[in-house]
This record gives C-alpha cells, sequence and structure tokens, in this order.
C-alpha cells in the first residue's frame, strides 16, 4: 500500500509537469491508451473480444462515462492546485459512497456514519473554500472524487450480477480512450521525446500502483492496510515542494485531518458491522 501511494503521488506529480505544456485531455489520452496497450496481454489469454462480453451494456458504459469524466477532472484539477491539497481532497471520495450506497444499494446507514460523514464534507469544504471564493481547480478535484464513488458504486452492482472484473476495466479503459480521442485534434500539442516518455512511465506507473492496491488488499485487511494510503499527503508534501516550490497552508493541514479522520471512522464502523454479520451467520 505505502508503494502504490508512492507511484500514485509520483505519476500525480508527472501529470503536473506534462500538464503545463501539453493539454491535459492529450495527457488523459496517452494515460488511456497506455493502459489498453498494458490490457491487451489479459484480453488475449481471455479470448479476444470475448474480454469485452456483457449483460448489462447501459451499467458498463455509464460506469465507463463516470470514469472518464473522473480521470479528466483530475488531471485538469491537478494543473491548478497544489499536489498535497489534490490528495486531500481525493481521499473523501469513500464520503460520497455513502449517500450513493443508500440510494442506488438501499443500504442501511446509521447516524454515526452519517455524522461521520458530514464532518468529512466540512473538511472538503474547508479545502475547497479558504478564501473569498471557491477554487476551480478543487472544485474539478471534488468532481473526480465524485464521479469515482459513482463508479465504484456502480461496480459494486454489476460486480453483484456477475459481471467480470476484467470486462469492467476493459470497458472504462477502452471507452476513456475514445472519448479523450475525439476532442484530441483540438488541443494537439506534439509530445518531445522525453515527454514520450514520461507518458509511457505514468501509464506503466498508474498500472502497478492499481495492481499494489489489489495485492495489499489480498494480503490485509482493509482497515489494516488503509491508514498506510493516507501517506500519500506526506509524498504529495515532498515532491510538491522540491519540484513545484508549493507550500502547504493551514486550511489543507485541517481540511486533510478532517476528511482523514472521518473516512478512517466509516471504513472501521463498516469493518466492525461486517465482522458482527459473520459472527452472526457463524452462530446460527
Amino acid at each position: 500500500m505505502v508503494l502504490s501511494a508512492v507511484l500514485f503521488t509520483s505519476m500525480g506529480g508527472l501529470i503536473k509537469h506534462l500538464g503545463q505544456r501539453l493539454d491535459p485531455i492529450e495527457v488523459v489520452f496517452f494515460r488511456s491508451l497506455f493502459g489498453v496497450i498494458w490490457l491487451l496481454p489479459l484480453i488475449y489469454k481471455a479470448g479476444g473480444l470475448r474480454a469485452l462480453k456483457t449483460n448489462h451494456p447501459t451499467m458498463q458504459f455509464s460506469r465507463a462515462l463516470l470514469g472518464a469524466m473522473a480521470i479528466i477532472f483530475m488531471f485538469y484539477g491537478l494543473t491548478m492546485i497544489p499536489l498535497a491539497d489534490s490528495q486531500a481532497i481525493i481521499f473523501s471520495r469513500p464520503l460520497w459512497m455513502i449517500p450513493l450506497a443508500v440510494i442506488f444499494l438501499a443500504e442501511v446507514v446509521r447516524w454515526r456514519r452519517w455524522t461521520a460523514t458530514i464532518v468529512g464534507f466540512c473538511g472538503v469544504l474547508v479545502m475547497v473554500w479558504p478564501g473569498d471564493a471557491m477554487q476551480l481547480g478543487a472544485l474539478l478535484i471534488v468532481g473526480n472524487a465524485v464521479c469515482a464513488a459513482a463508479g465504484f458504486t456502480l461496480i459494486k452492482i454489476m460486480t453483484q450480477k456477475g459481471e467480470e472484473r476484467l470486462a469492467i476495466l476493459c470497458w472504462h479503459t477502452i471507452l476513456t480512450t475514445l472519448l479523450s480521442g475525439i476532442p484530441l485534434y483540438l488541443v494537439w500539442i506534439s509530445p518531445t521525446l522525453t515527454e514520450l516518455l514520461l507518458l509511457v512511465i505514468m501509464g506503466a506507473g498508474l498500472t502497478f500502483a492499481h495492481s499494489c492496491i489489489i495485492r495489499a488488499l489480498e494480503c490485509g485487511e482493509a482497515t489494516a492496510v488503509l491508514p498506510f494510503d493516507y501517506s500519500r499527503l506526506l509524498f504529495a508534501i515532498v515532491i510538491g515542494y522540491f519540484f513545484f516550490a508549493e507550500t502547504v497552508n493551514t486550511w489543507t493541514v485541517v481540511g486533510a485531518a478532517i476528511i482523514i479522520l472521518s473516512s478512517y471512522y466509516i471504513v472501521r464502523r463498516e469493518a466492525a458491522l461486517e465482522l458482527r454479520d459473520v459472527r452472526k451467520t457463524d452462530s446460527t
């Protein structure tokens, strides 16, 4: 999980660097394109186009569209606000999943989790609205968190209906490539050889970072490994300071602390409820 935190934050720094000359849409396109390339061996092993087989195309398209929007929001937002601010706001994703789970999954959420969620949203407001006006970059990162949370909710629904994980991943990656490729001719800037190399590294790094998270969750319980993901904030502060001359203000620290504590409480609360349900099942 620590390695994934290092990779995600480092790739965020690469995105921020590349976005200084290349349009974020172009960076999104290359990130998705290289993601498709990394998936090709898995697609071939799964039988080619059969890897895209689905019984719920509308859900697949909706989830892929939400994922594409989340990536686009994040890539634009990273070019506008400090790296540490963006990482802190991204931690609010679990908060947005609570109301979505109530609406779309009919989950019962009691007052403790609602309270933690409201407190977490206050932390988001602290991050987004520290001055006289809301920050556009911060709002874009909030958009990423909302779209990602909605996408995760759809993934949960589809996996419950028996959809293959590879199909979900393929639909998302391929559709994001197509959607970002449509307006590409309007913003195209030919990348230099160095930038092209960095784009390849970015694609590989993000893919490997996702693999590290999956492996971490296989090795340990979510409540045990999740706190190490919050180390992203420390790495973001270091990278932002040394590579982009960014400093951390009081609002970032306060907002990040509120978001992290409330998110972690929700995860621990859900884990405790799951353990209680398992014990009840075992006793019966």
